[in-house]
């Protein structure tokens, strides 16, 4: 994939490039969210030897090296090298680049049609990588993620009509049960749950889709929990209780955003939500 058309990302800042060991270093902090595991060396021979289809080229040093190397582009923001280097180790680089896609398009592309053709790239090449590995919970999750964003610029009505609505229930269930402690899969949970809700009624989202204002709120009450410095589970929650609730909690979703406001991001992605809750206080 050429990255010569992508945009740069607008806040460039040294604190986001985690070189050497910076980034084992910052992982546990940098991935309190989706919990993907630091690709050592021995991960990945671990990887390969448990699901063959996930061999890649070369020795584990190296494909540890690159797999790296694609995380430290994506954290600083280079989400088109982050794509480059995941895709070329195949199936086992596939979170990396698929991570890249969905920040990428959703923050940085106005263009509808090119945001739908990375979302559903994205959704593919996490497809491939739960078929290689069914007990990778990021590949669960991060195809939720790029079907969830689909839905939203497609409208969300009409995916539950396609069927999008159970595959992506489908997928965080599975992000949560591989496991438990996935933060942002409580998040797009939670966000799925409200979704659903506000658009076709509470009735019907109950009965047809298992979807209820509770499961919502309880959703991004957990991922609070297990990930507090987290400006995005503000925000989706701040955007639930208002699609929810109504003026009823608007005192308490602006809060949210202003905790989101003020959240400090570690990386790039971070710093695209904090700079959108920021945007979001001015309108």
């Amino acid at each position: 994939m050429s990255g010569s058309r992508w945009k740069a990302f607008p806040h460039k800042d040294k604190a986001y490039d985690y070189a050497g060991a910076a980034l084992e270093k910052a992982w546990s902090r940098l991935h309190a969210g989706d919990r993907e595991p630091f690709p050592s060396a021995a991960y990945m021979e671990a990887q390969a030897a448990a699901h063959p289809r996930l061999k890649f080229a070369g020795d584990a040093e190296a494909a540890a090296k690159q797999l790296q190397d694609a995380w430290r582009a994506y954290h600083r923001g280079d989400f088109s090298e982050a794509v480059r280097l995941g895709e070329a180790l195949g199936p086992i680089g596939a979170n990396a680049a698929a991570k890249a896609m969905n920040i990428y398009a959703t923050y940085l592309i106005e263009d509808e049609a090119e945001k739908t053709r990375l979302f559903l790239d994205a959704a593919n090449r996490t497809e491939k990588l739960q078929k290689a590995a069914p007990d990778n919970a990021n590949a669960f999750y991060l195809h939720a993620q790029a079907l969830g964003r689909y839905s939203q610029g497609v409208s969300v009505v009409k995916a539950l009509a396609e069927g999008l609505g159970g595959k992506i229930r489908q997928s965080l269930e599975t992000a949560i049960k591989r496991e438990p402690r996935h933060a942002d899969a409580h998040i797009a949970l939670g966000a799925y749950h409200a979704e659903v809700v506000d658009k076709i009624g509470g009735m019907i989202a109950g009965l047809t889709y298992g979807a209820s204002k509770d499961a919502a709120v309880r959703h991004f009450e957990e991922a609070l929990k297990l990930n507090p410095t987290s400006a995005i589970a503000r925000m989706e929650y701040a955007n639930a209780l208002a699609m929810l609730f109504g003026s009823s909690k608007l005192k308490q979703a602006t809060a949210l955003y202003e905790e989101a406001a003020k959240c400090k991001p570690a990386d790039a992605m971070e710093r695209l939500d904090v700079e959108a809750a920021k945007a979001e206080l001015e309108d």
